[in-house]
């Protein structure tokens, strides 16, 4: 009896543990990303003939496309088409499968950039789709957006003026996840204007008196937080996980609020007052993200001198954008970066999300005003400035956040600079990605392993 009761208790906590790994998954998917790919009974695979997915400019490439169900390989017609990433097919058809295989003719680009083949195949009704992104000559992309000649002094502007808003920081503990290891705690603290807050989640180690610091930016959208103790501070390193637009990230019926702010109140939030650089909407964001370093100043927790940045899509923007205005930050780790080179589609490629000047939005946004606000929040220019070390990660495939419009601001930071490409990752992180930028980061904040 005894037996089967320790063998049915060995199943529930193998059971809670996999329920507790799979929702740390998903809160860091939300976090960084969106979700890897699902599974599916029909694979629909394109490959190029390079192995590392690179080419050099006029070189040809070959898709091979080979479509499995469970495993095994089937007949049927695909359609396909080729173009530049986020632009205008040049190129589609169909054709048929043979033991589950066909080769495209070849194809070749002149100009740098990225070329992007997309593969489809209905099956019972349901459609497939697999796609590969070749690379040519991905080095030499020079982004499209200029630098305002007054850039650096508009920010430093800003920046002078954010500072004299006194930071009025509460902290409020969270009984329920801290323990003998961590305290944590919802915090706020004043930015951009008198009455006007940032809002997040702090956690702090108890196993020392002084800690560095990382600090946490969150994707696009309008989250609030999720309860869970933070594998980071876990490490030995005071964490501050923040939200940008203001709003209580503790409210009753949580999710349902925010669920409605995204859809009405704040629903395409990077639009509003695009045509004015003094009152779009990231100039507060940027402004609270910096201030977010000076509440990590302000804990006597702090050791003073060791302090990263990390966030994926939006916030591997302004993780960007952080270390490039802020030189108390020492470290930084992005996750496909979005805002990056928004006029590609103005010169006839991609541009970066939230693709504001692409063929939908460019009736409504392609105006001189707004294209001349978007270069001081273009992260290409805060890279063409920065000075910090960083760790960069992405994948071809993103639809999101093109690779055009990410390559062409890596191409122009000279810091000190690391990249991670896993070539057929879309937006998201792979878990050996997010591995390589733990250690990354973990060292450099004062040798933690």
């Amino acid at each position: 009896m005894f037996k089967g009761l320790e063998m049915r208790s060995n199943s529930m906590i193998s059971f809670v543990k996999f329920i507790l790994v799979c929702f740390i998954f998903f809160t860091f998917s939300l976090t960084y990303g969106q979700w890897g790919p699902s599974y599916t009974p029909v694979r629909v695979i394109v490959s190029p003939d390079h192995n590392d997915w690179n080419y050099k400019l006029g070189e040809s490439v070959l898709f091979s496309i080979s479509v499995y169900k469970n495993g095994n390989p089937i007949e049927g017609k695909v359609n396909y088409q080729i173009m530049p990433e986020k632009m205008e097919s040049v190129d589609s058809g169909s054709l048929q499968l043979k033991n589950g295989s066909a080769t495209l003719a070849p194809r070749r680009m002149n100009v740098p950039g990225y070329l992007r083949c997309k593969v489809t195949l209905t099956n019972e009704g349901k459609i497939y789709e697999g796609m590969a992104t070749v690379a040519f000559s991905s080095h030499q992309i020079i982004p499209t957006t200029t630098m305002p000649e007054d850039f650096e002094d508009f920010w430093r502007q800003t920046l002078l003026q954010n500072k004299d808003i006194p930071l009025n920081s509460k902290l409020t503990k969270i009984e329920e996840l801290s323990d003998e290891k961590l305290d944590v705690y919802h915090v706020k603290f004043q930015n951009y204007k008198l009455g006007s807050y940032i809002y997040g989640v702090l956690s702090v180690p108890k196993n020392g008196t002084k800690f560095p610091a990382l600090i946490k930016v969150p994707g696009a959208g309008v989250w609030s937080h999720f309860m869970f103790q933070d594998t980071d501070a876990l490490k030995g390193m005071i964490v501050l996980d923040i939200r940008i637009h203001g709003i209580p990230i503790v409210m009753n019926d949580h999710n349902e609020i925010y669920g409605e702010l995204w859809n009405a109140a704040l629903n395409d939030y990077w639009t509003f007052n695009l045509d004015n650089k003094e009152l779009y909407y990231y100039r507060r964001v940027y402004s609270g993200c910096v201030k977010a370093v000076d509440f990590i100043h302000s804990l006597p927790q702090f050791n003073q001198e060791d302090l990263g940045v990390s966030g994926g899509s939006q916030g591997g923007a302004l993780a960007i954008v952080m270390a490039a205005l802020d030189q108390r930050v020492d470290y930084l780790v992005s996750y496909y970066p979005a805002l990056c080179d928004l006029t590609g589609y103005l010169n006839g490629r991609a541009g970066g999300w939230p693709h504001l000047f692409d063929k939908k939005n460019s009736k409504f946004h392609a105006k001189s005003d707004k294209i001349e606000t978007s270069k001081y929040y273009d992260v290409v220019n805060f890279a063409r400035i920065l000075k910090v070390p960083g760790y960069y990660c992405w994948g071809y495939n993103d639809e999101s956040c093109p690779p055009t419009s990410m390559q062409s601001m890596y191409n122009v930071i000279s810091a000190p600079k690391e990249l991670s490409i896993m070539k057929d990752a879309g937006h998201y992180t792979y878990p050996e990605q997010k591995m390589v930028t733990d250690e990354w980061i973990y060292q450099k904040l004062s040798g933690i392993k």
